[in-house]
C-alpha cells in the first residue's frame, strides 16, 4: 500500500522528536496535521464572471482534488454584490492528497518565490496556521501563458494541537520554512 513520504517521516521521526520536546507518554498526544485547506477569494468574479471558472480549474490542477465554488450569503450594494453570487473557489485535502500538496508546497513552490526569506511565524492562538500567498504562479502545476490574471490564495493548516507552540513544532518539523525559531 503506498504511504506519502511525509507521513511516513511523521510516524518514524516527527512523532518520537515531539513526544521528547514536549514530554508526552502516549502517541495519542501527539499533534498531527488534520487538514490542509486551499482558498482563493475572487472578487473581481462579479465583473468578470470567467475569473471564476478559471479559478476553479487553476485550485484543482493546483490541489490535485476538484475544487468548489464558495457564494456570497447575504447581498451587499456597495459592492454590486447578490446573494449566492459565485465569489472564491476553495478545496479542503486530507490523508494521501495532504501529504503529497504539503511536500510539493514545501520544496518546489515556495522556494520559486522571488527573495523567499521565509514565512511568518504568527498561528491562530490554537496550533492552526493560515499562509497567504500572492500569486498562484508559483506553482509548477500552473501555465504561465494560460495565465489571466494574477491571484492571491490563502493555504490553512489545520491541526489538532492544543497550543501555538505545539502547532509550531509540528508545522516546522514537516519542513516549513519559517523565518525565525520562536523561544
Amino acid at each position: 500500500m503506498y504511504t506519502p513520504t511525509l507521513h511516513k517521516k511523521y510516524r518514524e521521526e516527527i512523532v518520537p522528536a515531539l513526544m521528547k520536546e514536549f514530554g508526552y507518554k502516549t502517541v495519542m498526544q501527539v499533534p498531527r496535521l488534520e487538514k490542509i485547506i486551499i482558498n482563493q477569494g475572487i472578487g473581481q468574479s462579479i465583473a468578470d464572471k470567467r475569473l471564476i471558472d478559471v479559478g476553479t480549474e487553476e485550485i484543482t490542477a493546483i490541489s490535485g482534488q476538484k475544487s468548489v465554488q464558495t457564494v456570497s450569503t447575504k447581498d451587499i450594494s456597495n459592492f454590486k454584490l447578490r446573494r449566492n453570487m459565485p465569489i472564491g473557489v476553495m478545496t479542503t485535502l486530507r490523508r494521501e492528497k495532504m501529504y503529497e500538496f504539503l511536500e510539493r508546497l514545501v520544496r518546489v513552490a515556495l522556494p520559486r518565490i522571488r527573495d523567499f526569506k521565509g514565512i511568518s511565524n504568527k498561528l491562530d492562538g490554537r496550533g492552526n496556521y493560515t499562509l497567504g500567498i500572492t500569486e498562484q504562479i508559483i506553482f509548477p502545476e500552473i501555465d504561465i501563458d494560460k495565465v489571466v490574471k494574477i491571484m492571491g490564495l490563502q493555504i490553512t493548516f489545520v491541526t489538532s494541537a492544543k497550543t501555538d507552540e505545539e502547532g509550531f513544532a509540528l508545522l516546522r518539523h514537516y519542513g516549513l520554512p519559517f523565518k525565525t525559531q520562536k523561544n
